[in-house]
């Protein structure tokens, strides 16, 4: 029988008396982690990027959202925008999977799921874009289905985008993004509903147009900051 020598042998010895407590791959997702925030933070920083300077070609007030409108002439960058920030959210997410907030009503399952549900939403949003400006579901009487779908789709990612801040913010193995997560939740809540608001009842849509996109900054800042915390916690 073979003898078992070297640095390996007693690393196997314990996987072979206890599986469940050593994973084979930890050393390698270990260095595969930092690689992931690196993706996902440079990712969804380029889509915001792409999204201000979209909307500064536009000299009239827009919503994000019409960037994309079929015939656009910001169609074609919104979408790429929009998978960049889906990508940078999967990759941040696959990295953050040992994070769990503590609070008892947020920690039934982890940001990072909460960030994958938002970034399939982003991934549809990009996919389905809304009609020419955009008019607003059910309210507007030249929406349609495709409306619907695409504005639908925008709303749950903000709102899993804002439901995964609160898990952050409760999250003592990251206290250092913890209250800008509570902050980041509460204004961008706030910002994008006012906006929305304002577009429903077409009043101050100039005013509305901003707030979403500032809003919109927000939450894409939040994540590039949660990316860049995760850098400094190990992953378990």
């Amino acid at each position: 029988m073979t003898r078992l020598s070297g640095p390996r042998a007693p690393r196997l010895l314990r996987i072979v008396r206890q599986p469940f407590a050593a994973p084979l791959l930890v050393g390698g997702w270990q260095r595969a982690v930092p690689v992931l925030l690196g993706i996902g933070t440079a990712a969804v920083l380029g889509g915001l990027t792409i999204i201000w300077a979209a909307r500064l070609t536009v000299p009239y007030p827009v919503y994000v959202s019409e960037l994309g409108a079929k015939g656009a002439p910001t169609a074609a960058p919104f979408t790429i925008a929009l998978l960049c920030i889906a990508l940078g959210g999967f990759a941040i997410a696959l990295a953050s999977g040992h994070i769990r907030s503590s609070a008892p009503v947020l920690n039934r399952w982890t940001p990072a799921l909460t960030l994958g549900f938002a970034g399939l939403c982003f991934v549809a949003a990009s996919q389905i874009t809304c009609t020419a400006y955009c008019p607003v579901p059910l309210v507007d009487p030249r929406s349609t289905v495709q409306d619907l779908v695409h504005t639908l789709s925008a709303v749950l990612g903000f709102g899993a985008a804002c439901y995964a801040m609160l898990q952050v913010a409760f999250a003592t193995t990251v206290p250092r993004v913890a209250r800008f997560s509570m902050i980041s939740s509460v204004a961008v809540a706030a910002i994008t509903i006012v906006g929305g608001l304002l577009a429903i009842v077409h009043v101050a849509t100039d005013v509305g147009s901003w707030l979403e996109l500032v809003g919109t900054t927000v939450a894409i800042a939040w994540l590039a900051a949660y990316g860049l915390s995760l850098t400094r916690t190990p992953a378990r």
